[in-house]
């Protein structure tokens, strides 16, 4: 009788012991403070990480109750929803936790490496609410420093907000290059490159052919510039014509570098670190010339005679 009372005890203490701990670890951090905070949930943050980072924000008490809540007692963790999210201190844990699944107030818009400014304005069209036509004509005034990355936009934010939030990024970016060349010029060539070179390796190559020819006098004759001029293609739908022809390559424009010697007069795409720091940093090479197979993989020649064999056996 004496064991089975002391175990009685020990669990009753240890049943109150843990009804206290769960009923002030799921309580408010502090009801009478109303003041609200955005609190950012992260692209596939779990649960335990979030918990994690609302303890941090004072916004919760235990990491491991608002977890346990989460997981097995409202069977949430599956619908929180990543995005910025306006929370209190005064919300206890449940009320925390159902406000993380409601629609955030921000969007997530990814800009790929490579894109023109007008690719980035058609996506911002689909996804920004407070999109308007004039963006356009202000995101291509910025070519080449609209940083590729994935950003967090306000529904309700305006373009200046957004090359806010693009040119500060790509300046914190550009930081890390150490280079004695003209910025302008890395970008515009970095911009070529990013369009160029399909794979990591072929960066600086294309970078030591760009920076070869430049230095010879020699025009570019790069795809890239025709396409940027052609822009977009109903017929494809796409910004890129993937074919040129003869036609397309007369074209009078001084972004065609078929026709004019030297740089394009602004970049042509928005590059990233890769091609901003094969740009800076070029592969030394007596390369001139370079064709892309069918595969995309590039083959450099030093004269027009071993271009021409590469083309040859490469069927192009």
């Amino acid at each position: 009788m004496r064991k089975s009372a002391v175990l009685l005890i020990t669990l009753l203490i240890l049943g109150a012991t843990s009804f206290l701990w769960w009923q002030n670890g799921t309580s408010a951090v502090d009801k009478n403070n109303k003041s609200q905070v955005t609190f950012v949930v992260g692209k596939g943050e779990g649960v335990r990480e979030i918990a994690n980072s609302l303890k941090k924000e004072g916004l919760i008490k235990d990491p491991t109750a608002f977890f346990l809540l989460v997981r097995f007692g409202l069977n949430l963790d599956n619908k929180i929803q990543a995005g910025d999210h306006r929370l209190s201190p005064s919300m206890n844990a449940t009320e925390t936790a159902k406000a993380l699944t409601t629609a955030s107030n921000d969007i997530w818009i990814t800009v790929p490496e490579g894109q023109r400014a007008q690719e980035i304005a058609d996506n911002l069209q689909k996804e920004i609410p407070s999109y308007q036509e004039s963006w356009r004509i202000k995101l291509e005034a910025n070519e080449g420093y609209l940083f590729p990355d994935t950003y967090l936009i306000p529904k309700t934010a305006d373009i200046n907000l957004i090359l806010t939030l693009f040119k500060n990024n790509f300046k914190n970016k550009y930081s890390t290059i150490t280079t004695s060349k003209d910025q302008n010029e890395i970008v515009t060539v970095a911009s070529l490159v990013e369009r160029e070179a399909k794979h990591a390796e072929d960066r600086p190559l294309v970078a030591s052919v760009i920076y070869n020819r430049l230095n010879m006098g020699m025009k570019l004759d790069i795809d890239a510039t025709v396409q940027y001029v052609l822009g977009y293609q109903k017929d494809e739908k796409r910004w890129w014509k993937k074919n040129l022809t003869l036609d397309d390559i007369k074209i009078n424009s001084p972004y065609n570098t078929y026709r004019n010697a030297g740089l394009p007069p602004t970049p042509i795409s928005n590059p990233g670190v890769a091609s901003l720091q094969a740009a800076a940093n070029p592969a030394k090479t007596n390369y001139l010339y370079y064709i892309s197979d069918k595969s995309g993989v590039n083959h450099y020649a030093e004269t027009i005679d071993q271009h021409n064999a590469n083309i040859r056996k490469y069927g192009l």
